[in-house]
């Protein structure tokens, strides 16, 4: 299989996926009373995923079927539109802004739908069934969202995601086509890649207003000190990978990547937020605790999986890799619990485990 190459326009498409990013994570800040309430919890995961999937649904016709030309920059230039409206209209005030995200997201998942539908008579046989199968299948989801239309309250909620949950699980029930026409597996790493970085610029722009909030005493100082260090080893652990581990011949559909992706970047999104919220300590202890190590958690266990089946077979992470990582975060947790740790203290143990999960697993 050819080599495929991130575009520039690619780069550009992500651009605004920053901000859409942003205005997600800024729903975990709400803290009240020491918790996160579960309906801002909720919220963030229900903007998230349409922004997740609206990225992917772009990324992955553009893995099969994108080129470089004139008509394929004009749909991308569209979506940029509908991304700009949707990413415009998130907010926690779902009601006040339902109109314009719709239309943005709907606008969004429409123009990919027709871009499958403009290439599958112009490509090889089974291309063309992959290509016909998305075209014409993400209509169905489309259609069950447009319906919310018809609906108030959240009647009108329940019907829009049950046809972004229908939207989102076409690709795996038609894995039999998709798997006739496998992804560009550098290709599509390169471009989860990418995604990761806007993640990871949240948990800088998160130590940015630490500093900026700081008094600069020594627990302040360490705190930021342990995140800076926290942040290189994710970013070290994460990209090596990829770089350096994984099998970019290996061909499949991608929906190892692409599903395990989302818990990635959800993983990702409540560490930025975490960062904030422990150094100015709104959050209460025992949540703050379950939280933070519930995301750590979820990134462990999202990362092992995406990257198990790229890795070189013998690269592979053995079970006691597994043990030792589940041990270093079931005693930090046993110690917690039993003594009330100060937030720098915290975010050590937080820093201590992503340096020895990038040494052992890179």
């Amino acid at each position: 299989m050819v080599e495929k190459k991130v575009t520039w326009l690619e780069l550009f498409y992500d651009l605004l996926f920053v901000a859409a990013v942003s205005k997600a994570n800024h729903v975990l800040l709400h803290a009240d009373h020491g918790t996160i309430s579960i309906e801002y919890l909720t919220k963030f995961v229900l903007i998230f995923i349409p922004i997740w999937w609206a990225w992917v649904g772009q990324t992955l016709f553009n893995n099969r079927f994108g080129q470089d030309i004139v008509t394929h920059r004009i749909f991308m230039f569209l979506q940029l539109f509908f991304v700009l409206i949707m990413t415009a209209s998130l907010s926690v005030n779902f009601d006040y802004f339902y109109f314009p995200f719709f239309v943005g997201y709907i606008g969004s998942r429409a123009l990919t739908a027709i871009q499958y539908l403009t290439v599958h008579k112009a490509t090889g046989t089974h291309l063309q069934k992959t290509a016909k199968y998305l075209g014409t299948r993400f209509w169905i989801g489309i259609l069950i969202s447009s319906c919310s239309l018809f609906f108030d309250s959240w009647i009108r909620y329940a019907i829009l995601y049950a046809g972004i949950a229908v939207d989102i699980l076409l690709p795996l029930i038609g894995r039999r086509y998709l798997i006739k026409t496998p992804i560009h597996t550098h290709h599509l790493m390169e471009r989860f890649a990418l995604f990761t970085l806007i993640l990871l610029g949240e948990s800088v722009i998160s130590i940015l207003a630490v500093l900026q909030s700081s008094d600069w005493t020594l627990p302040s100082i360490l705190f930021a000190s342990f995140t800076c260090i926290l942040v290189i080893a994710l970013w070290w652990q994460y990209f090596d990978h990829i770089e350096r581990k994984v099998s970019k011949e290996i061909q499949t559909t991608g929906q190892t990547i692409i599903y395990g992706h989302l818990f990635i970047y959800l993983s990702m999104s409540s560490i930025a937020a975490l960062i904030q919220l422990l150094f100015k300590e709104q959050l209460d202890y025992l949540f703050m605790l379950g939280f933070i190590f519930g995301s750590v958690l979820l990134y462990f266990f999202s990362t092992s999986l995406v990257f198990h089946r790229y890795r070189h077979k013998h690269l592979r992470l053995k079970n006691y890799h597994l043990v030792i990582l589940l041990g270093i975060i079931g005693c930090f947790m046993a110690l917690d619990l039993v003594f009330h740790v100060p937030n720098y203290a915290i975010i050590g143990e937080m820093m201590v485990f992503f340096i020895v999960y990038a040494k052992l697993t890179t």
